[in-house]
């Protein structure tokens, strides 16, 4: 590998770098709606968890939830892209 490829395989760490911080950033900021939306289905009584609003609650936290685990799964993976990467 020449210094051009050392120096484009450089940049392309920085960039997965600087995307897996975005991405996980991201994935902070769906947590905390999760968890907002967690809250407020906790503290319904149990006849309003059952009620339409509270399966809406609890419908938008579980997917926020599978959005935040695949923003996990991203995040990952650009960190182990950067690592191996780095291997050049």
């Amino acid at each position: 590998m020449n210094a051009t490829d050392r120096k484009a395989l450089g940049k392309l760490m920085l960039t997965c770098e600087s995307l897996s911080l975005a991405v996980e950033e991201a994935m902070q900021a769906v947590q905390e709606h999760q968890e907002d939306e967690q809250e407020k289905f906790d503290n319904l009584s149990e006849g309003l968890q059952q009620a339409e609003r509270g399966q809406a609650l609890q419908e938008a936290a579980d997917s926020l939830q599978e959005v935040a685990d695949t923003l996990q799964e991203a995040v990952d993976a650009l960190n182990t892209a950067t690592t191996n990467l780095g291997e050049f």
